[in-house]
């Protein structure tokens, strides 16, 4: 195709109102792409609250699209940036520095002001956000391997994959009989006033490494995303092989959503207190695990090496509790 695809996404819940809001009660300022950044270009009150970031040298971090936004806040002149390819006409009639991404992975600096061309930069671009707030992060020497399948959720894969590689690990992600470079489809499971989570089609995740000769010794803790990809994994022999394996040894496996369907099958949930999506509490109690109800549906849950979380909504935690285990520290 000639340009990117465009299919419904997640919805994603607000939790402050713009017009309650200052620049001044926030230390920095993130802004997402996709098709918003076009018509929030014409707000004068987003452009307002832009500017008072950039007058206030203030981290602003942008990504894609989203600098469509900081061309019409008239803060890119003069400036280095990056963005997806198609918005380089807008930043170059602003009076932007254009930085060609040679990858969809590209991330510029210029001062206060971090641009990024796609989602695929997120590690780097998350990780220049931080420092630029004056974070750093201790502990990340750690190697993570991600345990994948067709059909995995979407951002449980993606989201903490990304966050780790943000804070320095060398993440791997593998799938049986799928070698480095080929992609998984995954699915974005929805809570949209239905009884169950609803499914649409998510991105394609590529994986780094090959399952049949990974050397899974070698990894510090293993993750495993839910969505559908739990249900048929858990059939399989190497699959449960890997994971006694990880637990065998006391290394922290951190398990989200239909993944703990994979722990159960592997016979490691004797004796721990654990979660999962409500749905999996069956596969739970008959593997011997201590059912710990997700209420919240963001609730986590650590016991000893094993971090599990009911679904996506609990990333925050499920991230966190999995650093705390691997004594990766983050400080400003």
């Amino acid at each position: 195709m000639q340009t990117y695809s465009e299919t419904r996404g997640h919805n994603f819940a607000l939790n402050a109102s713009f017009d309650e809001i200052t620049a001044n009660g926030y230390d920095g300022l993130v802004i997402p792409g996709g098709r918003a950044p076009e018509y929030l270009a014409m707000d004068e009150k987003v452009l307002d609250i832009v500017r008072k970031f950039s007058d206030a040298k203030k981290p602003i971090a942008s990504v894609c699209h989203g600098q469509l936004i900081l061309a019409a806040a008239g803060v890119v002149q003069k400036r280095t940036c990056t963005a997806y390819p198609a918005v380089k006409p807008v930043l170059v009639a602003a009076g932007a520095k254009w930085d060609e991404p040679d990858t969809m992975a590209k991330c510029t600096v210029d001062g206060n002001l971090i641009t990024a061309a796609t989602y695929d930069s997120h590690p780097e671009f998350i990780s220049l956000f931080v420092k630029a707030l004056g974070g750093s992060v201790a502990g990340s020497d750690k190697k993570i391997l991600f345990l994948c399948g067709d059909y995995m959720e979407d951002y449980e894969v993606m989201v903490p994959f990304q966050s780790l590689q943000a804070l320095g690990c060398h993440v791997d992600a593998v799938c049986p009989d799928k070698g480095a470079g080929e992609k998984c489809p995954t699915a974005i499971h929805d809570f949209e006033g239905d009884q169950t989570y609803s499914e649409k089609p998510g991105h394609d995740f590529t994986l780094t490494a090959s399952f049949e000769s990974v050397d899974a010794s070698s990894y510090d803790a293993l993750v495993i995303p839910g969505g559908r990809a739990p249900e048929y994994l858990a059939l399989n022999d190497k699959v449960i092989s890997l994971v006694k394996g990880f637990s065998d040894k006391g290394k922290p496996i951190a398990s989200i959503c239909h993944g703990q369907q994979i722990l159960s099958a592997a016979g490691v949930l004797k004796g721990k207190k654990c979660t999962a999506y409500p749905a999996v509490k069956l596969n739970v109690v008959l593997g011997g695990g201590t059912w710990l109800e997700p209420d919240p549906i963001h609730r986590c849950f650590t016991d000893g090496n094993l971090v599990t979380g009911a679904a996506w909504p609990g990333h925050p935690e499920f991230v966190s509790q999995l650093m705390a285990l691997l004594g990766i520290k983050v400080s400003f």
